[in-house]
């Protein structure tokens, strides 16, 4: 088998209609030896910001000099992107390793993709000695695969918003009550959830006895440095972030280390397409797209999205900066042209770098930027197509 085919078998591992749930999980790691009862863990949940929350943190790990590991997805260009240590990412050869493992073995409860993704990042972080893990949530937090971690030293969430619907409850309610549900018993809590979010957050804390740190002006919260990820709406992620490492006792110069050197591919990544501006960013959901548009006076647009998601909302947010629009496939089980259309009659494209071109054309006559968005998905299917690599490890000064 070839770590190609490994992948293809992971990829093709779904519930096939199970509920959600952690027995699957709970089954993996058993057989594993319970590998992620040895490292605490920062476990990051949230609607949106939790990958750059996650990004913050391991880049102060990094400065702190943290044998550390993190998680995130979706993954861009390759696989290996989703788990990480202060090694780097995890090797092929591990994952080929894992997936021979879970093939041979025979389950009660047939694991997904995301419970052995979980599974094997952990099994990763106590082989590597990972003292430290920052650990990005899936869909929501109570029934999430990441919430059997037993060594959860402080949690975050972002914040909440309309996103997952039908999978987390069907109201916004619902969603905040899911995310919520992994508040631990007296285990600190650092939110930017404010309204419906903020009220279920703050009731389940308190039943907890998990201190509870809301995002604001205090100095728990202040920033030593200006962050390196771009767009104002990832001042609120630094600040969690910071409110964060704090509470876990870290220096102040390692945080400001960390906020200045944190990459995070993907949000807000701009690069130059044969002489035109391009911004990459995985908005998904319409609080994202509503933040990403803010940041911009105009826009010449190439969207792509899932039917899982409110594509609809997610777009009509980005359609008044909008210049031009054309519509490309986000990859397998993606929207394509006739669904997308139905939003707004524009050009689609089954190639990704097809639709860039065109943008760019429109650009060279109109001069905006190039817009990449809609999924992160599409992003990665850009990048990998430009030859790009998605993951480079920051340099932390001394």
């Amino acid at each position: 088998m070839t770590y190609s085919e490994a992948l293809n078998w992971l990829f093709s591992q779904t519930r096939a209609g199970a509920p959600r749930g952690l027995g699957r999980i709970r089954g993996l790691l058993e057989r594993l030896g319970h590998p992620e009862a040895l490292f605490s863990a920062v476990h990051v949940i949230g609607t949106n910001g939790k990958g750059s929350v996650v990004a913050y943190l391991e880049a102060a790990f990094r400065a702190a000099k943290e044998a550390f590991g993190a998680t995130s997805s979706p993954h861009l260009v390759d696989f290996r992107e989703r788990i990480r240590t202060h090694l780097g990412l995890i090797p092929e050869g591990e994952v080929l390793e894992f997936v021979r493992w879970a093939q041979e073995e025979r389950f009660l409860e047939p694991p997904a993709f995301f419970d052995l993704t979980t599974a094997l990042a952990f099994r990763h972080f106590a082989q590597k000695g990972v003292r430290i893990a920052a650990v990005e949530a899936g869909v929501g937090g109570a029934l999430d695969a990441t919430n059997v971690l037993p060594r959860v030293r402080l949690t975050v969430i972002t914040n909440i918003g309309e996103d997952h619907l039908e999978t987390l409850g069907g109201s916004l309610e619902g969603v905040a009550r899911d995310k919520a549900g992994a508040i631990r018993p007296e285990v600190p809590v650092v939110t930017g959830a404010q309204g419906v979010g903020l009220e279920v957050v703050r009731a389940l804390a308190r039943e907890r006895g998990a201190p509870l740190y809301v995002l604001s002006e205090e100095e728990l919260f202040a920033l030593p440095t200006a962050p390196a990820l771009p767009g104002r709406f990832q001042q609120q992620n630094a600040r969690l972030a910071a409110a964060a490492l704090r509470l876990l006792g870290y220096e102040e110069a390692a945080i400001a280390r960390g906020l200045a050197a944190a990459f995070h591919p993907g949000r807000m990544q701009r690069l130059e397409y044969r002489g035109v501006p391009v911004v990459l960013d995985g908005a998904h959901n319409p609080p994202a797209a509503r933040a990403l548009a803010e940041e911009f006076e105009g826009f010449h647009l190439v969207f792509g999205a899932f039917p899982r998601k409110d594509y609809a909302s997610t777009l009509g947010a980005l359609l008044p900066k909008t210049k031009s629009l054309r519509y490309a496939w986000a990859g397998r089980g993606a929207l394509r042209g006739a669904e997308l259309q139905r939003v707004r009659a524009s050009p689609y494209f089954e190639d990704p770098l097809e639709a860039l071109e065109h943008a760019a054309a429109a650009a060279r006559q109109e001069p905006w930027p190039v817009l990449v968005t809609g999924s992160l998905y599409l992003v990665g299917a850009v990048l990998e197509g430009l030859g790009l690599s998605a993951w480079t490890a920051p340099e932390v000064g001394p």
